[in-house]
């Protein structure tokens, strides 16, 4: 939805947006995820229902940059598979690197911080992604806070989980 559709509602219309998605496969990487820094099911099946309403499918092929170092945009990004790649230059012109795959995210430092992007995230495979950009999340939010609260939570651990692995810290995006 654009932001004028979201203005010609009248005010005392609360809905949730109209289409709800299949989170199946996206519930089942994060159920199998092994790796660290994954995210942790902390939503229930009808939470996920409510969230699949707020989510936008994306598809990206291997090599695509989702999102730049510096980046103004807040857009959280759950992983459902594929891999991505994440890079940025340090103050000595060395490449760091950290590789995010399925039942993770990315985004969420400039998700919590509202600065530009701290890195740049490439797909290293074709991936399926689910995004949660910044007025959709302010929409839940209004209308089913449990769910974003629970979500914010589990991106505030893996930003955590990230911050406090000094080989993961650059994956906090």
């Amino acid at each position: 939805m654009t932001a004028a559709r979201y203005r010609s509602r009248p005010m005392n219309a609360i809905t949730a947006p109209s289409s709800k998605v299949d989170l199946s496969g996206l519930i089942q990487a994060i159920t199998h995820a092994t790796a660290d820094d994954s995210m942790n099911n902390v939503l229930t099946a009808e939470q996920w229902d409510w969230l699949s309403a707020y989510l936008l499918p994306i598809s990206i092929p291997s090599g695509q940059v989702l999102f730049a170092k510096g980046t103004n945009d807040r857009t959280l990004y759950l992983v459902e598979s594929g891999s991505l790649s994440v890079h940025f230059e340090d103050e000595k012109q060395r490449l760091r690197l950290a590789i995010v795959g399925p039942g993770s995210m990315v985004g969420e430092g400039a998700f919590f911080s509202h600065q530009p992007r701290s890195a740049t995230v490439q797909a290293g495979a074709p991936s399926k992604l689910w995004s949660l950009p910044a007025l959709r999340f302010t929409e839940l939010c209004n209308r089913q806070p449990a769910v974003a609260l629970h979500l914010a939570m589990a991106a505030g651990a893996v930003l955590a989980k990230r911050l406090g692995n000094r080989r993961r810290r650059i994956a906090a995006t």
